[in-house]
C-alpha cells in the first residue's frame, strides 16, 4: 500500500525516504477499502472462538514444558496446516519446568484456620511437613528491603502492599508484580524460611494468583506463596491488632529437565516474501485454570486475523507469520527458557527482515487504541489505520510503542519495530492466573473485534510500503 500526505509537506524523495509511495487518490482509497472489507469479513468469523474453545477443552492447562503444552503445540501445528498456513514448523529448545504438587496454608496461632494461597512458579518446596513460624508484615517491597540482613531469622516475610488499582491498561501491576518476582530473594537475604504475598490481582475472591518468581544465581530461594485477597485482608487485620500471626506453610513443588517449542506458521506474501510480520501470542499457562485469557485468546485472534485476509481473494505483498510461543511465563533459570528469545536465536540474520511485530496476550476484552512504532504518530498511515479501525472503536493513540510484550520484546531488544493494539484490562486482572481464568470468560463479540482490528491492521501492513524503520530514524532528534 501507498498512502499520501498533503502536497507540500514532503517531496516525493523525502517521502520514499520515509518508507511511504504515493499513488494515486483512487488506488489508496482502495486500499483502505480493502482493509475495510477485510475488517468487516472478521466481524463474521468463528476461528477465534472455535481454536480457544478446543485448545482450553482438549488440553486443559498448559504449564511451560509440560506434556500438555508439548501435545497443545502438536495439535495446533495440524490445526493451522488444515487452516492453509504454510511452513507450519515447531521449533524446541531445552527449559527447566515446574510442578506444582500439593500445597496448603494454614493459621496455627493465635488460633487455627485455614487460609487460601497458592505457590509462586519456580519457588522451591518447603521440607517435608512444612515450614511453620512467626509472620512479619511488610507494606511494600521497599520496606522489606529497608530490613536489616539477619533480620528475619526463622520467620515467615509478607508483604502486603494493597489491592491492585484496577486501570483499563493494566499499569497497576506493576507495583505487584515487583514484589512476586524480587521479594522471595530480597526475605532470604534477611534470614528468613519463607515468603508471602497478598496477590497480584484486582478480584475481592478466595482465590489466589499465582506467578513466576525469579532465581539467584541460576538457583530457587525460598518457598513462596501468594495469598487469596481476603486471607491477605485476614492476616493483616490480625497482624495490625497486634496479635502474633503463626504460619505452617506446605508445597511439595519439583523442577525437571524439559522442552518446550515455538509453533510457527506463514501466509506467504505475494511479492515480497522475505519481509515478515510477526503476529504473536503465547501457548503455555498457569495450571491453575486453563489458560483461556492468558491467552488462548491471543492465539485465537491471531490466527483468525490471519486467517481471514487469507481468504480475502487476494494475498498481500508480505509475509504474515503466526507465533505461537512457548514458555512464556517462565523464563528462568537459564536463557534458553523464553520462547521469544528461542525464537531470535533461531532466526539469527533474518530478523532484519521483519517489518513490524505485535503481540495478542491481555485478554479477550474489546481494542480501544492503537499504538504505533515510534515516528507513526500523525502520518499518513495511521490516519489511514484510523479510518479502518475507528468503526469498530479503536482510536489512534500518540503513545509510541516500544516493547511490545513479553513474546516479543526479544524481537524490540534488537531493533525490530513493534506495535500494540490495546485491550480493555478492567477485568484482566480480576482472572489473571487464577483458577478462574477458564472459556465462559470469554465474550463472544469482544473476542472478534479483537480479530477485526488485527486482520484490518495487518492487512495495511503487509500490503503496503511502509517502513518503521526509517519513519524511526526520522522522528529521532539529530544530536
Amino acid at each position: 500500500m501507498s498512502l499520501r500526505l498533503p502536497l507540500g509537506l514532503l517531496s516525493a524523495a523525502s517521502a520514499l525516504a520515509l518508507g511511504f509511495a504515493f499513488p494515486a487518490a483512487a488506488q489508496d482509497a482502495q486500499t483502505v477499502q480493502r482493509a475495510a472489507a477485510v475488517r468487516d469479513a472478521a466481524l463474521k468469523e468463528n476461528v477465534a472462538l472455535d481454536y480457544v474453545t478446543r485448545l482450553t477443552t482438549r488440553f486443559g492447562p498448559r504449564p511451560a514444558g509440560s506434556r500438555s503444552e508439548q501435545e497443545a503445540s502438536a495439535w495446533a501445528a495440524d490445526y493451522l496446516k488444515d487452516l492453509g498456513f504454510r511452513n507450519v514448523r515447531i521449533e524446541s529448545f531445552p527449559l527447566v519446568g515446574w510442578d506444582r504438587g500439593e500445597e496448603s496454608a494454614t493459621i496455627v496461632g493465635p488460633r487455627p484456620q485455614r487460609i487460601v494461597a497458592a505457590a509462586l512458579g519456580h519457588s522451591p518446596a518447603t521440607p517435608a511437613g512444612g515450614v511453620e513460624a512467626d509472620v512479619v508484615r511488610f507494606d511494600s517491597l521497599e520496606a522489606l528491603m529497608a530490613a536489616p540482613d539477619g533480620s528475619l531469622s526463622g520467620q515467615i516475610a509478607y508483604v502486603d502492599a494493597g489491592q491492585m488499582v484496577r486501570m483499563q491498561d493494566g499499569s497497576g501491576y506493576g507495583v505487584l508484580s515487583r514484589i512476586r518476582s524480587a521479594g522471595p530473594a530480597e526475605a532470604m537475604k534477611r534470614g528468613a524460611v519463607a515468603f508471602v504475598m497478598r496477590s497480584a490481582g484486582t478480584d475481592e475472591h478466595r482465590m489466589p494468583h499465582t506467578g513466576t518468581t525469579r532465581y539467584v544465581e541460576g538457583r530457587p530461594t525460598l518457598p513462596a506463596f501468594a495469598l487469596s485477597a481476603p486471607d491477605a485482608d485476614q492476616i493483616s487485620r490480625m497482624v495490625e491488632g497486634g496479635e502474633t500471626v503463626r504460619l505452617r506453610l506446605s508445597s511439595t513443588a519439583r523442577t525437571y529437565e524439559t522442552t518446550s517449542q515455538n509453533v510457527i506458521a506463514d501466509l506467504p506474501g505475494r511479492s515480497r516474501p522475505d519481509e515478515v510480520i510477526v503476529l504473536g501470542s503465547h501457548m503455555d499457562s498457569w495450571d491453575l485454570g486453563t489458560g483461556a485469557i492468558d491467552d488462548a485468546a491471543g492465539g485465537g485472534i491471531t490466527i483468525a486475523a490471519a486467517k481471514t485476509i487469507m481468504e480475502s481473494g487476494r494475498r498481500p505483498a508480505r509475509t504474515i507469520r503466526v507465533v505461537l510461543y512457548g514458555s512464556e511465563e517462565v523464563s528462568q533459570p537459564t536463557n534458553t527458557g523464553n520462547g521469544g528469545g528461542a525464537y531470535v536465536r533461531g532466526i539469527g540474520a533474518a530478523v532484519s527482515d521483519h517489518i513490524v511485530a505485535g503481540e495478542s496476550d491481555f485478554g479477550a476484552d474489546r481494542v480501544y487504541a492503537l499504538r504505533l512504532p515510534p515516528g507513526g504518530a500523525g502520518t499518513e498511515f495511521q490516519r489511514a489505520a484510523t479510518r479502518v479501525l475507528g468503526p469498530i472503536g479503536v482510536l489512534a493513540s500518540a503513545e509510541p510503542e516500544l516493547h511490545g510484550g513479553v513474546d516479543i520484546g526479544p524481537l524490540a531488544e534488537v531493533g525490530v519495530p513493534v506495535f500494540t493494539l490495546a485491550q480493555d484490562g478492567t477485568r484482566y486482572f480480576d482472572l489473571h492466573h487464577t483458577a478462574d481464568d477458564t472459556l465462559d470468560k470469554i465474550d463472544p463479540a469482544q473476542l472478534t473485534q479483537n480479530v477485526a482490528a488485527w486482520a484490518g491492521l495487518i492487512w495495511l501492513i503487509a500490503d503496503s510500503d511502509v517502513n518503521f524503520r526509517t519513519l524511526r530514524t526520522a522522528a529521532t532528534p539529530a544530536r
